[in-house]
C-alpha cells in the first residue's frame, strides 16, 4: 500500500533527522541488506550446530551417570534449535514460502464453500497468519469499512 504525501514527508523528515543525529548509524542501516543479516544468522546457527555436536559427543565420552544424559540431551536440543533457526533464516533470505495465497472467490476447495471438495492435484489453501490478519484489519480500518 503506497504512503500518502503526508506520510512520505514525515518519513523524509525522520530520515533526515536520523542522518543529522547519527550519520554513521544511518549509513550502516541504509547500506545493509536483509540478506546479509540472514546469512549472518545462518553462520551463527551452523556454529551452534557444531557446538551441539561437540556437546553430544562430550556427553557420550563423559562417564558420570546423569551428567552424561544431561550433556547429551542439551547437545541434541542445541542441534535441533540451530537447524530450525538456520532453515527459517534460509527461507526468509530466499523468499521461499512467501508467495501470496490464491484468494479468488469461487475456486473449489476454498474455505466457506460447503459441499465442494478439493481435487487431489490442487494444493491446500494457505492459512492466513497473524500478520496477514492484522494487515487486513488495518486495511479495513483505513478504508472506512
Amino acid at each position: 500500500m503506497p504512503l500518502s504525501e503526508h506520510e512520505q514527508r514525515m518519513l523524509e523528515q525522520i530520515e533526515s533527522a536520523l542522518y543529522a543525529e547519527d550519520p554513521k548509524f544511518a549509513h550502516a542501516v541504509r547500506s545493509t541488506s536483509p540478506q546479509v543479516h540472514y546469512k549472518r544468522r545462518i553462520v551463527k546457527a551452523a556454529f551452534g550446530f557444531v557446538v551441539g555436536v561437540g556437546a553430544l559427543m562430550a556427553g557420550l565420552v563423559i562417564n558420570a551417570g546423569t551428567t552424561t544424559i544431561a550433556v547429551s540431551v542439551t547437545g541434541f536440543l542445541l542441534m535441533v534449535v540451530c537447524c530450525v533457526w538456520a532453515l527459517t533464516s534460509w527461507k526468509r533470505m530466499t523468499g521461499i514460502g512467501t508467495e501470496p495465497a490464491r484468494g479468488a472467490a469461487g475456486q473449489p476447495g476454498q474455505p466457506g464453500q460447503p459441499g465442494r471438495a478439493r481435487r487431489s492435484g490442487q494444493p491446500k489453501p494457505a492459512k492466513s497468519g497473524f500478520m496477514e490478519r492484522m494487515e487486513e484489519r488495518w486495511r479495513r480500518r483505513t478504508e472506512g469499512d
